[in-house]
């Protein structure tokens, strides 16, 4: 039994609870909608995430209120939420668990920051590849529409509020917000140039907000139980709450679980996750998704909050916590890792587009042991060359893996190139051309 009370999967624990209206209303939604539209003011509402302490959960871990709080507060026309369920970090599925699940309490989440920010207008960008993540959102929306808690003059208080569900064709690239964006006006996913940023010109270049699904599912619980609950939970003040936890690779029980902020890497995987599985050791593990530098056993203690992972030399991300037993290959995993985002580089900038191939390149001849001592050097200097040099985050992450792996498990890439040279030293010399 979990040694705390979970918030966002509890309504799914219960037996044979199926997500409907009627299943989430019995369980307490839509009261937080009920006492806060027409009722409380909407700079309250922000002002209420903002003590909170609630941050976002995609990646970045920007406070969310705050965020709320960079919209125009004098602007007259249309604003925009767009809840961002691309969720294409691999590693990573808490997002598709929420929506398919317990659909009623992210359109709530969703219902509660339009209010707080003035949008009538919301678009759920979620992955293409959801295809019924997208039903089951769509059925939620007609359900919610039907029930007065979307729609015009919604539960006849003088609000007005549409929700529409945009499915996406697929690309990694997308999950960034302003690529994002792009792909909803119809263009094609590219990420743009910062500044605007989005809470200025955002989706048709009007004021824009970008949450993530778990982000906006946690609004209707800190309405209902108060920013001190929320606050109160996990590693305050900085890392509040509660987080979701997509467990996967050599585990004995993979799968999602919500625990407070600052539980220890030991603690989630050994004993939510069962431990390793065949009960061999811990040779590593990626924090948060992907695009996080890896750590070590020597890391099991470090507390799974913002702050202290970013200590250990990683982040916290997207909450994907991929484990790796021993005996696995280290560069191998680099390369997977890496022939990833080189497939998924949008090609926007040269450092990326370029780099990447590059990269790919050099680890395929190591681990086809046909590499030399020099390879070692050049993809250090490859992955300085892009990280900080794209228009997005997404050259910082594509490099994470090579530089951890050459960080913690050098050796195994030296090894490779030993073999190689072994190998080289065996062969016989090209005979002299004869004239």
């Amino acid at each position: 039994m979990p040694k705390h009370e979970p918030v966002l999967l509890k309504n799914m624990l219960q037996p044979g609870y199926t997500g409907s209206l009627a299943e989430y209303e019995r369980a307490g939604g839509y009261q937080a909608l009920k006492k806060v539209v027409g009722k409380v003011a909407p700079a309250d509402v922000t002002a209420m995430v903002i003590k909170s302490g609630l941050r976002g959960r995609g990646g970045a871990g920007f406070p969310t209120g705050v965020k709320w709080g960079f919209l125009p507060k004098d602007y007259q026309g249309p604003k925009y939420l767009c809840c961002n369920a691309d969720e294409s970090e691999p590693g990573t599925f808490k997002d598709r668990q929420l929506m398919e699940r317990d659909p009623h309490q992210v359109l709530e989440g969703i219902a509660l920051a339009c209010y707080a920010i003035g949008s009538e207008t919301a678009y759920i960008y979620i992955r293409g590849e959801f295809v019924l993540g997208s039903r089951i959102l769509d059925k939620a929306v007609a359900e919610a529409r039907a029930a007065g808690y979307l729609g015009r003059n919604i539960l006849g208080r003088g609000i007005n509020l549409d929700i529409w569900v945009h499915r996406g064709a697929g690309a990694y690239i997308c999950g960034e917000e302003t690529a994002l964006l792009e792909s909803l006006e119809g263009k094609r996913g590219l990420p743009r140039v910062k500044p605007p940023f989005p809470a200025t010109s955002g989706l048709y270049g009007k004021p824009t907000v970008i949450n993530n699904v778990e982000t906006l599912a946690n609004l209707p619980h800190i309405v209902n139980r108060g920013p001190e609950w929320f606050a109160s939970i996990g590693s305050p003040p900085k890392s509040a709450g509660t987080r979701i936890f997509c467990v996967s690779g050599h585990v004995k029980r993979p799968g999602n679980y919500e625990v407070p902020m600052g539980v220890t890497c030991r603690e989630l995987i050994f004993e939510h996750a069962g431990g390793m599985r065949g009960d061999k050791p811990l040779k590593a593990f990626i924090p948060g998704g992907a695009s996080a530098p890896f750590l070590t056993p020597d890391h099991l203690d470090v507390k799974l909050d913002f702050e202290s992972v970013a200590q250990a030399g990683s982040m916290l991300g997207s909450g994907g916590v991929t484990v790796m037993e021993e005996g696995t290959d280290m560069v191998w995993a680099a390369l997977r890792l890496m022939e990833f985002f080189h497939h998924e580089s949008c090609g926007k900038c040269s450092p990326c587009r370029e780099g990447s191939s590059w990269l790919v390149q050099t680890l395929r001849r190591i681990l086809a042991k046909r590499g030399r001592m020099e390879d070692l050097e050049t993809l250090v200097q490859l992955c300085n060359n892009i990280a900080g040099r794209t228009v997005c985050a997404f050259g910082d992450a594509e490099v994470a893996p090579i530089l951890s792996t050459l960080k913690y498990w050098r050796p195994e890439y030296e090894a490779l190139i030993r073999e190689a040279e072994a190998q080289r030293a065996h062969e016989l010399p090209m005979a002299a051309a004869r004239h």
